[in-house]
C-alpha cells in the first residue's frame, strides 16, 4: 500500500472514532498518541476544548533511564498519566486510542492506567 493511501485511511479511522468519543469536564477524553520515539497522553475536555492534564516521555527521564516508545515505557507513562489525572480530580475517563489497534503498547498503557485507579 502506498504511504499516502495508508495515511489517508489512518486519518479516516481517527475521524470515525472522534465522531463517537467525546470528553466532558466530569469524564474527559484520555487521548493516546504513539510516535516512533515518544508516547503522549492527554486528558481533554472537548466541551471547552481544554487539556486538563497530560503525561509523556518528552523531557528529562528520572534516574537517567532511557525512554522509548515501547511496552515497558508505556506501562510507566500509563501510571504517570493516571497519577496526573487523579491530582486534578479526574477518576473516570473515555479512552481514545487514536486509531491504533487495542493491543501491545496501547493495551499495556490502558491496563497500567486502570491499575493506578482510573475507570474507563
Amino acid at each position: 500500500m502506498r504511504p499516502d493511501e495508508k495515511q489517508r485511511l489512518s486519518q479516516l479511522r481517527r475521524w470515525r472514532i472522534r465522531k463517537k468519543v467525546a470528553g466532558t469536564k466530569d469524564c474527559p477524553r484520555m487521548s493516546v498518541k504513539f510516535t516512533n520515539q515518544h508516547i503522549y497522553v492527554q486528558f481533554i475536555n472537548d466541551a471547552q476544548g481544554v487539556t486538563l492534564a497530560s503525561a509523556s516521555t518528552v523531557g528529562q527521564p528520572a534516574g537517567g533511564e532511557k525512554r522509548a516508545a515501547n511496552a515497558a515505557t508505556a506501562k510507566r507513562v500509563g501510571a504517570l498519566a493516571a497519577e496526573a489525572a487523579r491530582n486534578k480530580g479526574i477518576n473516570k475517563v473515555v479512552f481514545d486510542r487514536g486509531g491504533a489497534r487495542y493491543h501491545g503498547k496501547v493495551k499495556v498503557l490502558a491496563d497500567a492506567a486502570r491499575e493506578a485507579g482510573l475507570q474507563f
